[in-house]
């Protein structure tokens, strides 16, 4: 008894198979010891690896029943062939040439290879082995077994070979001459070459699954360039579809059944549309045959594979023999010239207008086609009358010099007559009558771009072997090999075609396009050997194999983009029977089939395919060439002898050829290509494939970014980019979402928006909520339709986050100038001084960088982009010049739908020594000249007193600084304390610190009284900036209003103060009177005030009540904002200027300028 390992998979029973099967395999007895399963798409999995199962080894002591003594254990590397070498013979009879097997493989095994032949792209076995074995056990999957030859070259070759080759070719070189059609041929060929060598190095570099060059095109230019190339080229490979199945019918219909014609033509000029008919109907009848064979199972058409290429093969090799026999033996096809016209010899068997029968001479049927009866005296064709019938030899042979007249084209309209140039003739008087006679003509117009077109079609099939390349043995040296080798094999014989037809056939039968002029037989067939019918009937199998494989190959291409899932609409033709076969995207591409087949000619459809092939191909060396130019680092093919010159020519001559062929077929193609592409990019493709067009965007930013390093922008080309310094909450959610609404309306998707945001610690601890609070607020700008970028900074303390952020955001030219944040709004509620802190801090920040700065107050009430602001005013109260950005925001808002039909009015101050008209004439000019409309109006402003309430506010104000600044002392004594180690020493630093606390307040309002007469003078020069309305009403009011405020600060107001307060407000006591008693209250508080204080706000009540006054129905106001003073022991009374300075005022925009011109009057 023997002994050996087994791998069992757990979850499977004892004997190795799964426990549902156990029976089934018992009685068959155990022929592997892990089941595999053969219908997965990548590599060769095993049941235990696709059901996510660990194997284990288990010792067997049971006898070895593969009956050889030797355990044959299964290869760990997916295409491993060391077991299956052996296999290729048998005993020990072929010994002698057992070193040779590598190389040289027996007859029977390449015999079967040849007969497991196919040319369906990969996974279509698989789909119907697993159709077919339902319920059974499957077949352990071989590795891929296929060489250049079987699995690249022959479907290649078959793919090529077609339907033009066989039914258009000898019309193209008869129409084109051999000059012309040497160079058609040449120019398609070479594209294709070019595309080949392409292609060949994106194949190999890295595997090609399923979907072949939809595939390569995805993964090198992206989901949006992928999937609009994509479906042009299934809609390609739909109307070849179109176009075999028309060409089998032709093949049908006229040469081989032509009593099978449904429609009849009662005359000449009824024959094209009766053809036409004919192909609609046994068109879609073929089509809904073949959609039916697809349907259920390729399998038929796989088995017919080698049947088909043994037919191209067969018929080829019939051509070059009729050549060979027409050098000693030409064939007998004469044919009947009229004068130098050729004649359909359809109703006529003698080439003779009378003949002599018993010594009479009698009409021949001919005679009866051109006169008006069968008697000697009838009235008969003047051209008839007056030339003689001629017959000659269609083909003549390939020694007789008809190689020199079918050197030069014959171009000509529709209807034109085919002559034999060199042929007397005497020109007819009157040739109406000749459409209705049985004359051979043109059934269309020719010219060199239709014969491009018509003939393209005859060089695709390129991609046969990468599409396929996941059943070959060494798929990245046989797609290569293999397809430079069959695109070689068919330029060849595309080239000697068009030398052998013009030099063997009469250029009369070769622009016969339907040979009416042989008897109705295939021109070309007219060439072979042995009998005509062996190209009729091998050409109509091939097109019957080439529909096949359309229909085949389509729907799965259609498949892979749909699963892809880069074009949503597109979905649900992933989805097909439990197998995996596209039953929805077969449908589909039978209906787009039928429209093709609808159109009916088959010289109609062959344009439509070429361009959509044509577009492939060009994005195909596109792809190659960015990526060799870039130097992408996985761009590593195995392929050498590409260049990106190659491939940018190879792309300029499908362009080239595109415009050629139909230039309002390639716009067409093009315009369906760019609305997939936009539609893809709309819907936003979230697909990341490391695709080339990613390269180019990189180096063209960084190309860019270093131009733009060079010098500062021109004012001219000046706008906002804007820094966003956004704040979120505990749940990392963003605070005020509005903000992103404003820069969205700001900045209409033009220029730089940085989206920053603060979080107080360390990265490493704060990693995830970093992560949370970058998701959440490219949620918040996805939601608000702001474009820009997000930047989430993790610091120590936000002080310094904003810093790193106003320092650092932006790379090289592309740094924000401007900088927008939130006005904070709580801060006075705040016991935390560092909000206002932070703030104020962020403020000198911006004014040390230069960058303008942009603080919205109330920003939670301003519009979101779904608004639509009615009638109403953007108004801008423009008191200093900080570079124009003022009025440039506003002029920036307006092309916003928001705020389109707001109007904009400009406000500014006139001092009293200034002349008011002649400034607001100054100012409309000044605007006239910016090209901004916008209404003006001048303030006259006269210097007041300060009144009672400034000095009030001023005293509130600065008590609550001392306050302030008393509970900061009291909060760093207690973190001293902690710091202390024994109550004694903490006793000592309490006292040393109050000490020092109560000095250094009395010598701060010491310093603060002795400044004061320091600062009179500049007081003179603030004085000229204050502000005030010569309405006394509104004053009054404002007062009133104003006064509630010290209600609510308790440790400014004694409580006898308040009552004296309340009783007055109460009394209603005059303006005059309150104003005494103010100052008999008050003034000895007054004197220890800072008079810079005073006066600064002085300035704030002053300018907030002309501001109220004249824009609090406004629906922004922008406004200059102060800077913060130079001595940071202001900051909080900064704070209360500008709190006042804004109060009653609803959206705020202050506007501080970054320092340099940010508008021109010059273009």
């Amino acid at each position: 008894m023997t002994e050996r390992f087994v791998v069992i998979p757990v979850g499977q029973s004892d004997n190795g198979f799964p426990e549902e099967e156990e029976e089934e395999e018992e009685d068959e007895g155990h022929r592997d010891s892990v089941p595999e399963d053969d219908g997965e798409e990548e590599g060769t999995v095993g049941d235990a690896d696709r059901e996510g199962v660990m194997p284990i080894l288990e010792y067997s002591r049971e006898p070895n029943k593969y009956g050889d003594g030797n355990p044959k254990e299964s290869s760990p590397f997916i295409n491993n062939t060391d077991n299956d070498k052996g296999t290729l013979y048998d005993g020990k009879n072929m010994a002698l040439f057992e070193e040779e097997m590598d190389s040289n493989p027996m007859v029977s095994s390449l015999l079967s290879n040849l007969a497991n032949y196919t040319n369906l792209t990969q996974g279509v076995r698989e789909h119907e082995e697993a159709d077919e074995e339902e319920g059974a056990k499957k077949k352990a999957v071989k590795s891929p077994q296929m060489g250049t030859f079987i699995g690249v070259y022959l479907p290649c070759l078959q793919n090529i070979l077609g339907v033009i080759l066989f039914l258009r070719m000898t019309w193209i070189v008869g129409t084109a001459g051999i000059l012309e059609s040497f160079i058609i041929v040449a120019m398609c060929c070479t594209c294709t070459m070019l595309t080949a060598i392409s292609m060949s190095a994106i194949a190999t570099n890295g595997v090609v699954p399923a979907g072949g060059s939809y595939y390569m095109i995805s993964r090198s230019l992206g989901p949006e360039f992928g999937g609009a190339v994509g479906l042009c080229f299934y809609l390609g490979t739909t109307f070849a579809g179109a176009m075999y199945i028309l060409g089998t019918i032709e093949i049908l219909i006229t040469y081989i059944v032509p009593t099978a014609a449904i429609f009849k033509a009662e005359t000449k000029e009824e024959e094209p549309a009766a053809l036409l008919n004919n192909m609609r109907v046994y068109g879609t009848c073929c089509l809904a045959l073949m959609a039916l064979v697809v349907f259920v199972g390729v399998k038929y058409v796989n088995k017919l594979a080698l049947v088909f290429l043994a037919c191209v093969v067969l018929s080829i090799l019939a051509i070059y023999a009729g050549v060979i026999k027409t050098i000693f033996d030409p064939p007998d096809f004469p044919i009947c010239l009229l004068g130098n016209r050729s004649l359909q010899n359809h109703n006529f068997d003698k080439c003779l207008k009378t003949e002599e029968i018993d010594n009479e001479t009698v009409p021949t049927k001919l005679w009866g086609l051109f006169c008006d009866s069968q008697y000697l005296n009838a009235t008969c064709n003047d051209y008839f009358r007056d030339n003689e019938v001629t017959q000659i030899q269609g083909i003549p042979g390939l020694l007789s010099g008809v190689i020199s007249e079918n050197m030069w084209s014959t171009y000509g309209p529709s209807g034109m007559l085919v002559e034999k140039m060199d042929f007397p003739s005497k020109p007819a008087s009157n040739t109406s009558m000749d459409a209705y006679l049985p004359y051979v003509a043109n059934d269309i117009a020719t010219f060199f771009t239709l014969l491009v077109g018509i003939y393209f079609p005859s060089v695709t099939g390129i991609m046969a072997g990468s599409n396929r390349s996941g059943d070959l043995r060494d798929a990245q040296k046989s797609i290569p090999v293999g397809t430079i080798l069959a695109i070689a094999t068919t330029t060849f014989i595309y080239l000697s075609c068009v030398v052998l037809f013009g030099a063997c056939i009469d250029g009369t039968v070769l622009r016969d396009k339907f040979g009416d002029s042989v008897k109705g037989n295939l021109v070309i067939g007219t060439l072979s050997w042995p009998s005509p019918w062996v190209i009729v009937i091998g050409s109509f199998f091939s097109c019957c194999g080439a529909g096949l494989q359309s229909l085949t190959g389509a729907p799965r291409l259609l498949q892979a983009i749909a699963r892809d899932g880069i074009v949503p609409f597109l979905e649900v033709f992933g989805h097909g029977k439990a197998n995996g076969e596209p039953t929805w995207a077969l449908l589909l591409t039978a209906l787009i089939c039928e429209t093709g087949i609808l159109i009916a000619s088959l010289d109609a459809v062959a344009p439509i395919l070429s361009m959509f092939f044509l577009m492939c191909y060009l994005f195909v060396n596109l792809a190659c060439a960015l990526q060799t130019l870039l130097r992408t680092p996985n761009w590593r093919p195995r392929f050498k002898f590409y260049h990106w010159a190659l491939s940018f020519l190879g792309m300029s001559l499908c362009l080239a050829l595109m415009f050629i062929s139909s230039w309002y077929y390639a716009l067409v193609a093009m315009m369906i290509a760019g609305c997939i592409y936009k539609y893809i990019e709309y819907r936003g493709a979230e697909k990341e494939w490391g695709d080339g067009i990613r390269g180019i965007s990189l180096n063209a930013a960084r190309y860019a970014l270093m131009r733009l390093e060079e010098a500062d922008p021109h004012t001219k080309n000046w706008r906002p980019q804007v820094l966003v310094l956004l704040n979120v909450d505990s749940e990392m959610g963003v605070k005020h979402p509005r903000l992103l609404s404003f820069t969205t309306q700001l900045k209409a998707g033009k220029g730089l928006t940085i989206v920053g945001n603060v979080l107080e610690g360390t990265y490493l601890t704060k990693e995830n909520d970093s992560k949370r609070a970058d998701a959440n607020i490219k949620t918040a700008m996805t939601a608000e339709k702001t474009k820009g970028f997000c930047h989430v900074v993790v610091s120590s303390n936000l002080r310094d986050g904003f810093s790193h952020l106003i320092q650092s955001a932006g790379l090289g030219g592309m740094k924000h100038n401007t900088v927008l944040m939130a006005w904070p709004g709580t801060w006075k509620q705040s016991n935390d001084p560092a909000s206002w802190k932070n703030f104020i801090e962020t403020i000198r920040e911006t004014t040390a960088a230069h960058q303008a700065l942009l603080v919205a107050k109330n920003v939670d009430s301003f519009p979101t982009n779904q608004d639509r602001l009615g009638e109403g005013t953007i108004d801008v109260w423009w008191i200093v010049h900080d570079g124009g950005l003022l009025m440039l925001l506003p002029f920036l808002l307006r092309q916003h739908k928001v705020w389109r039909k707001c109007k904009m009015r400009i406000f500014t101050v006139a001092q009293m020594d200034d002349n008011s008209i002649q400034m607001k004439k100054d100012l409309q000019t000044f605007l006239y000249h910016l090209r901004l409309d916008a209404e003006v109006e001048v303030v006259e402003m006269h210097d007041s007193d300060i009144s009672a309430f400034t000095y009030e506010k001023t005293l509130v104000m600065e008590q609550r600084s001392q306050m302030l600044k008393q509970m900061q002392l009291s909060r760093t004594e207690r973190e001293r304390e902690i710091q202390s180690i024994t109550d004694e020493s903490r006793h000592s630093i309490r006292r040393k610190n109050q000490d020092g606390a109560s000095g250094s307040t009395s010598s701060s309002t010491r310093r603060q009284s002795e400044g004061a007469g320091r600062k009179r003078e500049d007081a003179m020069e603030d004085e000229a900036q204050l502000i005030h309305d010569r309405n006394t009403a509104s004053h009054a009011a404002m007062n009133d209003k104003a006064d509630a405020a010290p209600d609510r600060v308790h440790m400014t107001w004694t409580k006898e103060k308040f009552f004296t307060e309340r009783n007055r407000h109460r009394g209603g006591e005059p303006n005059a009177n309150m104003g005494v008693r103010d100052l008999f209250n008050m003034k000895p508080e007054w004197e220890s005030l800072n008079q810079s204080n005073v006066r600064r706000m002085h300035t704030a009540v002053k300018l907030n009540e002309v501001v109220v006054n004249k824009s609090q129905g406004a629906h922004l106001v922008l406004l200059n904002m102060p800077g913060p003073p130079k001595n940071r022991g202001g900051d909080e009374n900064y704070m209360e200027f500008l709190e006042v300075l804004l109060e009653g005022l609803n959206r705020v925009l202050l506007v501080r300028g970054g320092g340099r011109e940010v508008i021109t009057i010059y273009s």
